[in-house]
C-alpha cells in the first residue's frame, strides 16, 4: 500500500459523510479544544475554581467566636507571633482565643509591626 492507495481510501471514506456532518463535526472538534485550552491557561493564571475576593468580611465583625471571645477586624494575629492571618486560615484557627488582637484591616496589622502569613491565601 502506498500513498497514492491511502490517499484513494481517504477521499472515498470522505465521500460517503454528508459534507454538512462534516463541517459540524469538524466545529465540534475545534470549539472543544479552543475551550479546553482557555481553561487551562485560566487555571496557569490562577483564575482557576478557588477565586477569592480580597475583602470577604466587613472591616468590623462585631460578635464572638466559639468561646465566647469578642472579634473585631478582617486580620488576626498572636500577642506572641509575628504574623496575622485572614479569619478562615489554619494559622488563625491555632491561635489561642486569649492570645488573639485583632486588626480592621491588613495596614493596621501591617503598622503593628506584623508581617503577612505565607500560608493564608488571599492577604
Amino acid at each position: 500500500m502506498n500513498i497514492a492507495d491511502v490517499r484513494g481510501k481517504c477521499k472515498a471514506l470522505l465521500a460517503k459523510i454528508p459534507r454538512d456532518a462534516l463541517t459540524l463535526g469538524v466545529l465540534l472538534v475545534a470549539s472543544s479544544v479552543s475551550f479546553g485550552l482557555g481553561l487551562l491557561a485560566g487555571e496557569d493564571a490562577g483564575q482557576g475554581s478557588e477565586v477569592r475576593l480580597q475583602e470577604h468580611l466587613p472591616t468590623s465583625l462585631a460578635g464572638t467566636d466559639s468561646k465566647g471571645v469578642s472579634q473585631e477586624g478582617q486580620v488576626v494575629a498572636s500577642k506572641n507571633g509575628a504574623k496575622y492571618y485572614l479569619p478562615d486560615c489554619a494559622g488563625a484557627d491555632r491561635i489561642a482565643p486569649a492570645n488573639k488582637v485583632w486588626f480592621a484591616s491588613a495596614a493596621a496589622a501591617t503598622a503593628a509591626g506584623y508581617t503577612p502569613a505565607v500560608n493564608c491565601k488571599g492577604i
